[in-house]
């Protein structure tokens, strides 16, 4: 059966775009590997280990799709400010919201309750056919554009394929798109904290010599002392930290974050991450286009990929819904071009930048050490120069999507 649309990943990324598109006279299915089954949420219940910084850009686009209040409804948790220290110096700086008018910098919200929040929209939407437990097996080009074979012998033909399906991309890898790609031997260790002090709406970050922590506000019913924490670290001191129990963990990542909020006074489940960068040499063939992390992958320590993803799927909609309008094809090479000209330089700009201090807060050389404690203490020192970094943690700063605007 011929369909206008098939996007393949039904997660954060992919779920907007559907939802972002549903009303522009395309037939869409939705298809994934897991369920496509919202959860009874208890906001009394124990955290989610994967959370995402949404800047307020993401929060526009989610309220436009109609998920942000389903997302307010189970729990998001608003902060304000934002505090970034160099552990091996005096360099440090802080923003704030208030310093550009703005009332918060983002919410710190479990990937899992963005997940539901935007399977409800899609089923409340009706118009988009979403295909469960459906594993892409097989991709064959044509003509007039892909045939997909699923692991149940289910075969779909699309004029336009749109790849969400994550890092591990099938489609990706099945459509014989390139990446460039690198291992930044560190690994993430996520869990959920709670704090002898209130983490008062602030997001912190320490730059510790084997990489950053960070410990971002969590919110459960009126207890502001847990914190998502996100530490970046080298492989073996990873599975150090992964082998002690709790009590040995909690008191090795207290002495890290150097008590900033107290001890730590009670630790959840912990799961350890590898970091890997990827980029693909193109995002868009003919009848194709990859987002989100099917695109790109960045470091995570400004929690910037999930927002990085959201904007994918704002432009590649606005892009669409244009081509639609002025009798375009949605899957001609042409109309696709114009979401990669938008998003590609604005993700590897990005990506740059973070790498850039990846490296830079990794260095051990006296002169580097010297040159970051200074280039904090300047920034700090320059409002206008802060006031420039707030509106990147908000998402607000270049090419901006009609979706992502108020």
């Amino acid at each position: 059966m011929h369909t206008d649309l098939i996007i393949v990943g039904a997660g954060m990324v992919g779920s907007t775009l559907a939802l972002a598109l549903k009303d522009a006279g395309l037939t869409i299915k939705l298809i994934d590997a897991g369920p496509l089954q919202s959860q009874p949420f208890d906001e009394r219940g124990a955290f989610e280990p994967r959370v995402s910084a949404l800047s307020v850009a993401s929060q526009r686009i989610l309220q436009h799709v109609g998920a942000w209040a389903g997302i307010v409804e189970r729990r998001a948790s608003p902060y304000v400010d934002m505090r970034v220290w160099d552990g091996s110096g005096t360099g440090q700086i802080h923003f704030s919201a208030a310093s550009v008018h703005a009332e918060v910098l983002g919410h710190i919200v479990e990937n899992r309750v963005v997940q539901d929040a935007l399977l409800d929209a899609l089923n409340r939407a009706g118009s988009i056919e979403l295909i469960g437990e459906a594993r892409l097996e097989r991709l064959h080009r044509d003509d007039t554009g892909w045939r997909l074979t699923l692991a149940d012998g289910q075969v779909l033909h699309t004029a336009l394929l749109v790849a969400a399906d994550g890092a591990h991309s099938a489609v990706r890898r099945l459509a014989g798109c390139e990446t460039r790609e690198w291992d930044y031997l560190h690994q993430a260790i996520v869990t959920s904290v709670r704090c002898a002090d209130t983490h008062q709406r602030t997001a912190w970050q320490r730059f510790t010599d084997d990489g950053p922590l960070a410990f971002l506000p969590l919110q459960r019913d009126t207890d502001d002392h847990w914190c998502s924490i996100v530490w970046s670290t080298t492989e073996s001191e990873a599975q150090r930290l992964m082998a002690l129990d709790d009590e040995g963990f909690r008191q090795a990542l207290g002495r890290a974050f150097e008590y900033r909020l107290g001890e730590v006074v009670a630790v959840d489940p912990r799961l350890c991450i590898p970091l890997r960068q990827r980029h693909a040499k193109r995002y868009v063939q003919p009848g194709l286009a990859l987002i989100g992390d099917a695109a790109h992958t960045i470091h995570p320590l400004a929690g910037q990929g999930v927002n990085l993803g959201l904007l994918d799927a704002a432009v590649l909609a606005e892009v669409l819904v244009a081509a639609v309008a002025r009798g375009a094809g949605p899957g001609d090479l042409r109309v696709l071009s114009r979401f990669e000209r938008r998003r590609m330089p604005q993700n590897l700009a990005m990506m740059a930048a973070m790498e850039g201090f990846e490296r830079l807060f990794q260095a051990d050389a006296l002169p580097l050490r010297w040159l970051r404690n200074a280039g904090l203490k300047g920034v700090q020192a320059m409002p206008q120069a802060r006031a420039l970094f707030v509106r990147q943690a908000l998402g607000l700063a270049g090419d901006l999507p009609a979706l992502a605007r108020p």
